[in-house]
This record gives structure tokens, sequence and C-alpha cells, in this order.
């Protein structure tokens, strides 16, 4: 109701009730307007560049300082024993020390490095012409000197070529004999298996879409449409189906799972719009590394707990997404929920900027949780836990208690109170890591996994439809895996094809996988 200050009441109870109306308005209005002023800074960060988290040393060290003043003091470092013998690598850095130091000494720069030696190379010898005669000028005889030798790249346009397959014929008195050609992976088809490998690697490894190829073969006067090169993604796809099982199999048998999803547009031909389809990404552990894509119409938690069912593993490491905490509270799977730390540290980040002087301490003490996981990556599973033991969990119960602390000075809709919120209602999946050494910090493998998803869409802009997005997740989860277990995607397609279309033995299809793959013997 709007206030006249002209005919203010005289009595207090009422002017009392009328400042706290006024200061109820204020606190709304200052928390709507913190909301937008924070949405309008992100939206502009995201259009002139890309954050980084990363701090500087002087931030570091500002927020270092700033520790004694907002929050209770630093626990001193245990002090050494006197014999040095410590298998966790000493103390961590002390506080403010960046992540990155500047070495003491730069680091020489070196010239030009010498060009691969693998690579086929053509000899060019220029000489002087009328060197075989004497000088002119002295009379005396020419006499050569090592030669000036210089080396550059050639550039050799890719090129195709048409195989003639020719089946001699025989006959005699009974019957006709006629030769077997190589059979192929696709019947009938003009895509040998080294252009289905090179056509799926450039969409799907370095994210040409199928429209661009298309240009690229006309320049060279080849007629290879894209609605031909979808239907050999397709049918490729539909081939490797079984091999994309036994891939899901051995991603599952591992003790930790990591878990995320992204969106993605498809076309539907009932709307007028695109909607937003979801590819999973289930990342395996260390001793399991490959990558499992799968793709749903929508975000909804059934097919994705449906597509889960055969993880038999001990974590699942994931993100805050409410659909997973059915899969943390079914007693029948006795599933652990790990948190992830680059999740919360995004949320504080986020804060950072429109309340600096509470955000900054947060910020410092993950920062030195990563400088701890810094220390453990040389480590055994059991020195990393021990190590976290001693030096995460003391770090872990100061963020606590100063979160604690601040709950209430924040506005309960800032940005800063959707931090504390997050990671207060993540904390036992945030600690988790401290259980066990097999765990990591945060989910960023599987994160990473997706970065060809994040390049690849900006290219080829979306699914055709439902069964593009399946097609996408079977290859996507081979070109993953192959760059998990560093192979050769298309030399790892090619060879794949070609076996598969030989009758490869279907109880031996663990042998093709990218992590125990070996090249066939070339006659």
């Amino acid at each position: 109701m709007a206030i006249d200050p002209r005919n203010l009441p005289n009595d207090t109870i009422q002017l009392k009730q009328l400042v706290g109306e006024l200061v109820a308005r204020l606190d709304k209005s200052e928390a709507a307007h913190a909301r937008t002023q924070e949405l309008l800074r992100q939206l502009l960060a995201d259009k002139r560049a890309r954050q980084s988290e990363k701090l500087s040393g002087d931030q570091l060290a500002l927020f270092a300082a700033a520790w004694p003043v907002h929050g209770p003091e630093p626990e001193p470092a245990p002090a050494e024993t006197g014999d040095g013998d410590r298998d966790d690598g000493g103390d961590p850095p002390a506080n403010g020390e960046a992540a990155s130091a500047t070495p003491s000494s730069k680091k020489a720069r070196g010239g030009r490095k010498p060009l691969p030696k693998h690579l086929p190379r053509e000899r060019r010898v220029h000489d002087v012409a009328g060197m075989d005669q004497p000088c002119a000028e002295c009379g005396s005889a020419h006499h050569a000197l090592p030669p000036d030798t210089s080396e550059h790249y050639e550039f050799i346009p890719a090129q195709l070529k048409v195989i003639e397959e020719v089946c001699l014929k025989y006959a005699c008195a009974c019957q006709i004999h006629t030769a077997t050609k190589p059979a192929q992976p696709l019947p009938k088809s003009i895509a040998s298996a080294s252009l289905l490998a090179y056509v799926i690697t450039a969409k799907y490894l370095c994210h040409l879409p199928l429209h661009r190829q298309e240009q690229m073969w006309a320049a060279q006067g080849i007629e290879v449409s894209r609605k031909t090169a979808g239907g050999w993604v397709g049918q490729v796809a539909a081939l490797m189906r079984p091999l994309y099982l036994e891939l899901k199999d051995y991603v599952f048998e591992s003790k930790v799972l990591g878990h995320d999803d992204t969106g993605v547009k498809v076309l539907d031909p009932a709307l007028h719009f695109a909607r937003t389809g979801r590819l999973w990404p289930h990342c395996g552990d260390g001793e399991h590394p490959g990558v499992v894509f799968h793709y749903t119409p929508t975000r909804g938690g059934e097919e994705m707990k449906t597509f889960l069912a055969g993880y038999r593993g001990e974590y699942l490491q994931v993100d805050a997404y409410r659909a997973y905490d059915g899969l943390f509270t079914n007693p029948e799977r006795k599933l652990r929920e790990v948190g992830c730390w680059a999740h919360a540290r995004r949320y504080v980040f986020k804060a950072l900027n429109a309340d600096l002087p509470r955000m900054s301490l947060p910020m410092l003490l993950i920062h030195e949780l990563y400088q701890v996981e810094e220390r453990a990556r040389t480590l055994t599973a059991a020195g990393r836990l021990a190590l976290r033991q001693e030096w995460s969990r003391p770090i872990l119960q100061k963020l606590r208690t100063y979160f604690d602390r601040i709950r209430d000075e924040v506005l309960p809709k800032s940005v800063a109170a959707r931090a504390i919120r997050y990671i207060s209602n993540q904390w036992e999946a945030l600690n988790r890591y401290c259980e066990d050494g097999d765990l990591s910090i945060d989910n960023n493998a599987t994160e990473r996994s997706l970065r060809g998803v994040a390049v690849g869409r900006r290219n080829w802009t979306f699914f055709g439809s439902d069964a593009g997005g399946e097609t996408a997740a079977v290859l996507l989860s081979f070109v993953g895996s192959c760059r998990l277990a560093k192979v050769d995607a298309f030399a790892w397609f090619r060879d794949v094809l070609t076996r598969m279309a030989e009758g490869h033995p279907v109880n031996r299809l663990r042998e093709l996988l990218p992590h125990v793959w070996q090249p066939a013997p070339t006659a």
C-alpha cells in the first residue's frame, strides 16, 4: 500500500508497524536488485569471455590476510619429527600461496623443434650452375662444402581412390567357380571401412558436420550427400551396438562411476521448435578407462535409472540433481554418493563478486583442499587416504564452522546463500572422498568427456531425431574411450569395422575395446 508522508500516524505503535513494513519492503527490493545485478554480471561475463575459476597469488594473499579478521585463527602446522622421513610429500603450501608459483629460474628457450621423423621425406637438391669450371676471378677450382639443409611441411590434400573388386570366374563341366571378395562393413555400400572411419571421426572427434564434409567432397568432384553419409553413420552405430553393450559392461565393473549430463537440441516434427534431449556420460575409474554415453529424450530420472540398473559398484560421483536421490535411498543397491567439489567451488566463485568479504574465505579453503590433492596425485590409494585424513579433514571442518557462523548474515535468496545451501545440503557427499583413497575430489574426468559434445553442438547444432541421439551416444562412447586409452580413433574404427565385417567372434568382443585393442597384422 502507498504511504503518504504528509499523513503519517501519530501513534507510536502504528509508526513502528509502518517502519517494519518499510524495512521488509526494502529487504525484498534489495534482494531482487542483487539477483538482477548478479544475473547481469553473469550474462556480460559469458558474452565477453569465459571466466576461469583459478585464483592468482595476489588474490590468495588477500584472502589469507582477511582470515584472522573474519574467521578463526588457522591451526599451526605440525612440526617435523626431525628425521624428515614422510611419505606424504611434506607440509602443504601456506595460505595464499598460488597453485602455479613462478619458478625461480626461467625455462631456457630452445630453437625450433625438428620435424617428425616418421613422416615420409622427399629430398630436393639445389645446385649452383657452373661450379664444374674454374673460378673466373681467381682461376682456382671449386670444391664442395657441407650443404645448408632446411625442412618444411608440404600439405597433400586428402584423396579418394576407387577400388575395383574383380572376382574371377571359372567353369567346368559340372559347376562354376567364382572368387570371393573381402566383406565390407555395410553390404552393397560404396563406403569402405576407412571411409566410414573418416566420416565418423571427422564429425564426432573433429566436430566437422556432415554438410561441411559434403562440401569438401564436392570440391574434389565427388558426390557424397549428407543424407547418404548420415545413413552410413546410423548403420555403423547399429552394427557396433553389441560392442557398445560390451563397453558398457566393462565400464560398469568400476568401483566408482562418474556421471553427468548435458543438453542437446533435437528436432521434433510434432513441435515448431527444437526440444532438448540429454546425453549422459558414464566414466569408469582408473582401473577401467572408458566412457559410455546414453541418450534420453528428456531429463527424467526413470530412463537414467534403468540404464544404471546393471551397475553394481560402490560409489556414484554426481552433482546435486534430485533425480539421483532415489539411487542412494534404495537399501538393496547400497550405492553411496560422492559429491563434486568443482561444482561446489563454482557456486562460491559466482558469489565471490557479489559478497567478497564473506566468500573469499571459503574460496581460500577450497583452494587449500585442491593443494592437498596436488600432493596426493602421485601417492597410492592408502597414501592419499592418510594425507586427506591429516590435512583435508581439518580444512573441511573449518569450512563447515565458518558457514554455520555466517549463515544468518546473508540474504536468503542471494548467491552467497545459494552457495552455502548447496555445500551444506551436499556436505556428506562432498566429504566422502576423504573416506577412500580411490575416490576423486571432483567429477572433472566425467565433465572432460562432455567437452567434445559442447564443442561439437556448436557445429552440427542439433540431432535430427531421437534415433540420431542414440547413434551419437554409441559413436561418442568409442571416440571418448579411444581418447582415454590414448588410441588413434581413426585407426581403431577402420580396424574394428574391418574385423566385424569379416565375422569377428561375438564371444571375443572385449578384445576390440580401445583399452586392449591391438591392430590386426597386415598381410
